[in-house]
């Protein structure tokens, strides 16, 4: 059936700028990770990607080595934008990522120019663009002069192949200079990508702490596993089921799940039903909640594996004010939790 969007796509659906540029992202952005490889259902895939268009999520967020197999997100999302979504280009906002391995040998994986520019131009084949909105470097390479880490994005904008710069999981200082690279080159610093969460606090400590490097050099951020892959949801309250992230030991694993933990888990579930909120609908709406100097949140990046799922976690954004008793409950339980998967070792 030939799809046509919602013609009130835009109307619930909050956007917010980008730290100090021009640009906006929805405040629920759509991240094909785990459900768009050859492992998924693919009209499944179609029906999430033509709803979260619907609901206003204008954001679809992949990188060159999201599958299974590597590739493959992209590879099945050029599908669906071919026959559902070319006719909207100038609508979305699409990003993808180079840094993690995708092919053998010594230019694979991690930063060099030579890596990143093969991954990108491989990106925008395998999704049938012309370019890409976003282009992040997806983790600090220890061995790759950062200069050349940077030039690599700076030489993606100005070629066209992508129209701004990013970068994820980089500490404070990283981030700092990553900014100060782009700036000298011309291409603006634009988001950062960390993995956030109640359980994931990383991006508020040191001096500065990540959101304050980033009010100083005027970039947002965009969170990813803001629901602490999945155990800011009722998912484990009864056990680990069988189907579970963590019952197969993907990124999330069973040793997280300590009484204690699901104690302080359960505390903020009794917080967001007092919200009239299910906790994954609180957990996205705390990382959204009033954007204040140095907490520039712009964007809240979820996945899906249902339409259902989808929907339950978009609706996050009827009730995005927080009273200040609330936080300070929520701070109570909401502590770091040791589960950042993708700290730098």
């Amino acid at each position: 059936m030939t799809y046509k969007a919602a013609h009130d796509r835009y109307e619930t659906m909050p956007y917010r700028r980008i730290g100090r540029s021009g640009l906006k992202l929805p405040a629920i952005s759509l991240g094909l990770w785990h459900n768009f490889g050859d492992d998924k259902n693919f009209q499944t895939q179609r029906d999430i990607l033509r709803r979260a268009f619907d609901l206003g999520v204008t954001h679809f967020d992949l990188a060159n080595n999201y599958g299974p197999s590597e590739g493959a997100a992209e590879t099945n999302f050029g599908r669906h934008f071919k026959d559902d979504f070319a006719a909207h280009r100038d609508e979305l906002i699409i990003s993808t990522k180079a840094g993690y391995l995708m092919w053998p040998g010594p230019y694979g994986e991690w930063g060099s120019r030579k890596y990143m520019l093969a991954s990108l131009d491989a990106s925008l084949e395998r999704m049938g663009l012309d370019y890409v909105d976003i282009f992040y470097s997806h983790r600090p390479d220890p061995e790759t002069p950062m200069e050349e880490t940077m030039g690599a994005l700076d030489t993606a904008v100005r070629s066209g192949r992508a129209l701004y710069a990013g970068i994820s999981s980089y500490t404070p200082a990283q981030t700092l200079a990553a900014a100060s690279i782009l700036k000298e080159m011309g291409t603006p610093l634009l988001i950062h990508q960390p993995s956030y969460s109640m359980l994931n606090r990383w991006t508020e400590n040191g001096d500065p702490n990540l959101f304050e490097a980033l009010d100083a050099v005027g970039a947002g951020s965009i969170a990813f596993s803001p629901l602490a892959q999945g155990m800011l949801t009722d998912r484990y309250f009864k056990g680990v089921p069988a189907d579970s992230r963590a019952a197969q030991e993907h990124f999330l694993h069973q040793h997280d799940l300590t009484e204690e933990k699901m104690t302080r888990v359960r505390a903020l579930n009794d917080i967001a039903a007092t919200r009239e909120q299910s906790l994954a609908q609180m957990a996205i709406a705390w990382i959204l909640r009033e954007q204040t100097k140095g907490s520039p949140v712009t964007s809240a990046l979820i996945g899906a594996s249902s339409v259902s799922q989808l929907e339950n976690n978009v609706a996050a954004i009827n009730n995005l004010a927080f009273t200040e008793a609330e936080l300070t409950s929520i701070d109570e339980f909401a502590v770091e939790s040791d589960i950042n998967r993708w700290a730098q070792k």
